[in-house]
């Protein structure tokens, strides 16, 4: 139920939200890089065991990489801990000298020791290596120009290679289908960083814009206003069950990209959109008995997968605390609402018995799945949390 006092409500989520920064700085980037980076090569392990320990025999994927370069660039300020930002720079290096193709995109997987396995193309890994880069050089402004021609070339290369004649980018060469909205979402996110610490923001701002415009109009259904996940070729929904997938995590993760993307162009359709996706994803994507938000929905918004990831609470989140920020403000008690319910939510999956570390799944009937902590979620973990604590310190500030 909503609490119907705004000072309440916030009084509550700024204890939260100082809780997950306590939790974040103190236990969660220390045990990540002191026991999840591999000293000897300078990458990360995949996973580390609820005991504490690492997971070392994982191959590791392309994606998780930059994740984490991420995760300990923006996570640590000038007074952080040396090896935090050690850690960034020397996996950043080993993404490089490992899944660095020959034509300048980034292969899929390795083994621990740095052997390529997969070198396939995939949308998805060279979007988190444009994130990474931005971050880099916003955290290490030495680099910053380095990272910006990167960057640069990466794009140039997507667009010459990948460009989707009806806006966007294919999933392969020759054409893989099928075509998938989650890459194009980091591939937005991606943009928007670097809109921000580019010397020359003007690819960015295309990029941005031209997703923004596909989302707007092939990725999100007229008629509902949900945000599918698989397409044809025609950017049409894909055949069968597949094209009906609505997830409530990305609802909530695409309403908080685009309603930063609208806050900034002054589109107020975007942020129309935004809050539509928004309430799709609260109304329909969140368990009552759970109290968390749940992995899938079909577009008739009945239940497709009940499970519950740690990575929707995080979405919900920072699309929650955005909002009331940046949407009407008569909306914004309940938004608070939302992200103090949200909060709640992803502190059930820091519950585990070595503090740091995560439950990634949660049952139908409560219970969390005991398999070890992945690293792929901590991105989401850390961009929710300074999220949350940036937004809501500029809203007590009004």
């Amino acid at each position: 139920m909503a609490n119907t006092d705004p000072s309440s409500v916030i009084t509550a989520l700024a204890g939260e939200i100082d809780g997950a920064v306590e939790w974040l700085k103190r236990s969660a980037l220390p045990i990540w890089v002191d026991v999840g980076h591999d000293a000897e090569t300078g990458g990360f392990f995949e996973r580390i065991n609820l005991d504490g320990t690492a997971n070392r025999n994982d191959n590791r994927r392309a994606r998780v990489q930059p994740r984490q370069v991420y995760c300990y660039a923006v996570g640590g300020d000038k007074d952080a801990p040396a090896s935090w930002h050690a850690a960034a720079t020397t996996a950043f290096a080993w993404f490089e000298q490992v899944y660095r193709r020959p034509d300048g995109f980034y292969g899929s997987l390795a083994s621990p020791t740095g052997t390529m396995l997969d070198d396939s193309f995939d949308l998805y890994n060279q979007a988190f290596a444009l994130f990474a880069m931005a971050q880099i050089a916003q955290t290490f402004p030495p680099r910053a120009r380095e990272m910006e021609d990167k960057a640069r070339a990466l794009l140039a290369g997507l667009r010459a290679t990948y460009a989707h004649p009806l806006g966007g980018f294919e999933e392969g060469d020759p054409v893989k289908l099928p075509l998938c909205s989650n890459p194009h979402m980091h591939l937005f996110e991606a943009s928007l960083a670097w809109e921000a610490v580019a010397g020359d923001p003007a690819p960015w701002t295309a990029l941005a814009d031209e997703i923004a415009r596909v989302a707007l109009t092939r990725f999100i259904d007229a008629n509902t206003g949900a945000l599918r996940e698989f397409f044809d070729h025609d950017w049409r929904p894909y055949p069968g069950d597949k094209g009906r997938i609505v997830e409530p995590g990305h609802q909530f993760e695409w309403a908080w990209l685009l309603a930063r993307w609208s806050a900034s162009r002054g589109d107020a359709a975007a942020m129309n959109a935004a809050t539509r996706l928004f309430d799709i994803g609260a109304r329909h994507g969140l368990c009552p008995s759970r109290e968390v938000a749940i992995m899938g929905l079909f577009d008739d918004f009945t239940i497709s997968d009940p499970v519950a990831r740690l990575w929707p609470q995080t979405e919900w989140l920072k699309a929650a605390i955005l909002l009331a920020k940046v949407g009407d403000p008569a909306d914004r008690e309940h938004y608070l609402d939302q992200a103090l319910q949200a909060t709640r939510a992803l502190k059930k999956f820091l519950a585990t018995k070595v503090t740091g570390l995560w439950f990634d799944k949660m049952r139908p009937d409560g219970n969390f799945i005991e398999e070890p902590a992945p690293a792929s979620s901590f991105y989401h973990i850390v961009c929710a949390i300074l999220e949350a604590d940036t937004v809501l310190k500029r809203i007590q500030t009004r």
